[in-house]
């Protein structure tokens, strides 16, 4: 069992300064956010190459609602040493922000303490002015992981910047770039389905807290990513054994920059849908690196390969 360190506004500086600690062996950050859900929706299901319209609802969503937990799980470049903290903000009232009602009672049926959150929670201006302490900010040696995290990225970007997202795609990608860096590494680009069944068909275990509260997600997805990185999910240089690391953010870069899956990976039995891409020779979702010709009204051109630090590094 790994313990999940709950961070309040008591000890939100400490905590802090334990992750400043920690970074400089831990070259791997999983993120993951809770938040009210969405007031904004489209009417038909989201395009993943349609970046623009992405970005504008998620752009109307993070601008009017609040997060209220935000998951960071560290990892050193193995996936052995691998510490969890849980921030908990009180910026979110229930009695009268907007939300999502489903979603609300999803995430007090999952044991959020939204009470206690509104009490002891982390003002979102004070995780603003001293984040800096933790140096995960522009530090180019990190390489992040999420599944689906364009939210949760938005949500972050919010709370640093103190504003509103930027008014186009593009603005918000050089904030981001800014912010975090290159090395972003989003899971939903490799695989099909909710993480929860991915996990399942990888054979990865729930080791800490429950699904749905934000360090317990962010942990499952740092697993899930060094699963799949075991089972050749992404491209290693021969030459000097580093990964290589795109920047994506899946429904707002088309496609990343490596190839998913190596030629010597088994394929995952009962994935939603036909399984991971690039194994399945008639998958039911368009594979991403050049399994089949890309759809040509979303034409994309991959920024360079990016490597991180050797998978050998403690």
């Amino acid at each position: 069992m790994i313990p999940i360190r709950s961070v309040f506004s008591c000890n939100l500086e400490q905590e802090l300064w334990n992750i400043r600690a920690a970074i400089d062996r831990c070259p791997l950050v999983s993120i993951d956010t809770e938040f009210p859900g969405t007031i904004y929706k489209q009417d038909r299901r989201p395009d993943p190459h349609d970046s623009i319209t992405n970005y504008q609802f998620m752009k109307a969503n993070v601008d009017e609602l609040k997060i209220i937990q935000l998951g960071l799980t560290l990892s050193d470049a193995q996936g052995n040493r691998r510490c969890v903290w849980e921030f908990n903000f009180q910026d979110f009232d229930i009695d009268s922000d907007l939300h999502d009602k489903d979603s609300i009672e999803l995430l007090k049926k999952q044991g959020i303490d939204f009470l206690k959150n509104r009490e002891s929670g982390i003002d979102s201006r004070e995780f603003a002015a001293k984040i800096w302490i933790s140096n995960l900010l522009s530090n180019h040696s990190l390489s992040w992981i999420t599944f689906h995290g364009a939210y949760d990225f938005g949500f972050l970007m919010k709370i640093v910047t103190q504003q509103k997202l930027p008014f186009n795609l593009p603005e918000f990608k050089y904030q981001l770039l800014g912010c975090f860096g290159s090395r972003i590494i989003n899971l939903k680009h490799t695989v099909h389905g909710g993480l929860e069944r991915v996990a399942e068909n990888l054979t990865v275990g729930r080791v800490a807290g429950m699904s749905h509260q934000a360090g317990s997600d962010s942990l499952l997805t740092l697993d899930c990513f060094i699963e799949l990185r075991k089972r050749g999910c992404f491209v290693k240089s021969e030459d000097s054994g580093l990964m290589q690391a795109p920047f994506g953010l899946y429904g707002l870069v088309s496609k990343p920059c490596w190839t998913p899956l190596g030629r010597c990976s088994p394929p995952l039995r009962g994935l939603y849908g036909n399984g991971i891409v690039g194994i399945v020779s008639k998958p039911r979702w368009v594979p991403l690196g050049g399994c089949s010709a890309p759809l040509a009204a979303a034409p994309w051109r991959p920024n360079p390969f990016i490597a991180i630090r050797p998978f050998n590094l403690v």
